[in-house]
């Protein structure tokens, strides 16, 4: 029987996006990623955090999904099992520390 993905996915989604706004690592991305983006895009300022963020948040979750992938690896999982979402869903708050006591300090 395998395990509800949806609301793993959706509290990964949701820790993921407070890393790619609240990250320390959002400036240097932005610095890194600002070349890469359209001559049109480079002008706005707004539009290069936003592209920085999603490129943070991406991130998180490709990284935060390793452990997870190995443990199915592994264990011999055909399907996606719940601990390996848990797994999943720990690494993607493990990753997110940082970002989530800079969320708490600023705000909502």
């Amino acid at each position: 029987m395998s395990a509800p993905v949806q609301p793993y996915i959706f509290a990964i989604l949701a820790i993921a996006a407070v890393n790619g706004i609240f990250s320390p690592f959002v400036l240097p991305a932005a610095i890194l990623v600002a070349p890469f983006l359209p001559a049109f895009f480079a002008q706005s300022v707004g539009v290069l955090f936003f592209a920085t963020s999603l490129l943070v948040s991406t991130g998180t979750i490709m990284l935060a999904g390793v452990p997870a992938a190995l443990y199915e690896r592994f264990s011999g999982a055909s399907t996606t099992t719940e601990v390996s979402l848990w797994i999943w869903l720990a690494g993607t708050a493990l990753l997110s520390i940082p970002a989530v006591t800079r969320f708490f300090e600023v705000g909502f």
